[in-house]
């Protein structure tokens, strides 16, 4: 979300989505999540978590991250219902990339459109996710600015890393 946010702030369309079968938020413990249903609102989710326990989940920062979500758009949304259509998908871990691609290969492809999918792994934490964002930012505006992005994608890759340090991976389906 800080990087659906940050694209947004500087006139990029944008969608979030996660791809699993439900929303999960850390619990007490690892074997103890919070599980919700894509499509419950991040205040729904907010309001639950204060009553369970507002210490614990002030001082994780999950109420903080909710809080900001819930300025960005009202509930997660899960890619494999959608029926919007993106030029760029980007994902910040390997696994939900390959969920992506899964689905994308297994729809029925229509209109040929294509869509380059872009995995930069990072790690699942506030801090990362603020350094993650602006590089997300540059990487989209360096995809945005090619002549001819298909064509030049291997050179926006080598340029993106030599500037991050950040390899992406990437691949390219069809709506």
């Amino acid at each position: 979300m800080e990087a659906h946010a940050l694209l947004e702030q500087n006139n990029f369309q944008v969608g979030s989505f996660g791809v699993g079968g439900h929303v999960k938020l850390p619990g007490p413990s690892a074997k103890e999540p919070n599980v919700y249903k894509f499509g419950t609102s991040y205040q729904i989710m907010m309001e639950d978590l204060e009553k369970k326990d507002r210490s614990l989940y002030t001082r994780n920062g999950i109420l903080n991250m909710l809080r900001r979500n819930m300025a960005v758009k009202l509930a997660p949304q899960r890619w494999q219902d959608s029926k919007e259509q993106f030029d760029v998908a980007m994902t910040f871990q390997e696994r939900v990339m390959e969920h992506l691609v899964e689905d994308m290969n297994g729809r029925e492809q229509t209109s040929m459109r294509r869509l380059l999918v872009v995995n930069m792994d990072v790690k699942d934490n506030h801090e990362e996710a603020a350094n993650a964002a602006p590089q997300a930012l540059l990487l989209c505006q360096m995809i945005q600015d090619a002549e001819d992005w298909e064509d030049d994608i291997d050179e926006i890759m080598d340029k993106f890393e030599a500037q991050t340090g950040r390899r992406p991976l990437y691949t390219i389906c069809f709506y």
